[in-house]
């Protein structure tokens, strides 16, 4: 039983310390999206692209953060490991199937936790006082610099092969109607086109950065190419004349 419970310890403290390190990694720059897969992936040892790598290596703060998730994955795989081979097969065999359950729903009960949308946005806004009053990082806050509140966010999105995207220019997206600006588009080959024009298109791996409410980037980036697309598209232009009705009744000024 105990062996257990050490498993789900460690599996509980393994979620929290990627949790603070995607907190610091968005503090550098990097989006919530990236920031969160890096973690998840120096943690378990995955390995990044090149381009990837470079954004790690080339930033003192990042490398650290990585290189401590690295020794922190490390020894908690061979732990969980350890951990559940003693909880397991360690103690009497008739308790078998009682640990195996506490195990399972456990990890049930862990996983819906770190699904859940409100949680997480309760643990990072923690995570951040906590890092602001008791770190001294070197990193800029990228939120109070661009004044961000609210639900906007400044993400990154690449533009895969089937995505809605791909393929047409910013005027015929018109991603303004649903809410969302492009900040800048970065070529494959590492071209940055900053305030593009209405004009630019968007190729296959092209990487854009964009301003918006946060559910809209995060629909914009599953977007594909086909009639669903188009839906999604024409509803979220839907959601956001509902929204900038909502704004101007409360500021019956603005125009």
């Amino acid at each position: 039983m105990i062996g257990v419970i050490s498993v789900l310890v460690v599996i509980t403290l393994s979620i929290l310390i990627t949790r603070i390190a995607t907190v610091v990694l968005t503090h550098t720059g990097l989006s919530r999206e990236s920031a969160s897969f890096q973690a998840r992936s120096a943690f378990t040892g995955v390995g990044f692209t090149t381009s990837e790598a470079e954004q790690i290596v080339n930033h003192p703060v990042r490398r650290r953060v990585v290189r401590t998730l690295m020794l922190l994955g490390n020894a908690g795989i061979v732990t969980v490991i350890s951990s559940l081979m003693l909880g397991l097969l360690g103690e009497k065999s008739t308790d078998l199937w009682v640990r195996t359950g506490l195990l399972l729903g456990g990890l049930g009960l862990l996983w819906v936790v770190a699904s859940n949308k409100h949680v997480e946005r309760w643990l990072s806004h923690v995570l951040e006082r906590i890092l602001s009053r008791h770190t001294e990082l070197e990193i800029q806050d990228y939120a109070s610099l661009l004044h961000l509140a609210g639900d906007y966010h400044v993400s990154e999105i690449m533009c895969k092969a089937d995505d809605w995207m791909e393929g047409q220019t910013l005027s015929e997206l018109n991603l303004r109607d649903e809410g969302v600006i492009v900040l800048g588009v970065t070529r494959e080959d590492g071209t940055y086109i900053g305030v593009p024009k209405g004009s630019t298109r968007i190729n296959e791996n092209d990487t854009l950065t964009l301003y918006g409410r946060a559910n809209t980037l995060l629909a914009l980036d599953k977007r594909r190419k086909d009639a669903g697309g188009e839906q999604s598209h024409r509803q979220a232009v839907a959601q956001q004349q509902q929204t900038e009705r909502e704004e101007q009744a409360r500021d019956p000024g603005a125009h």
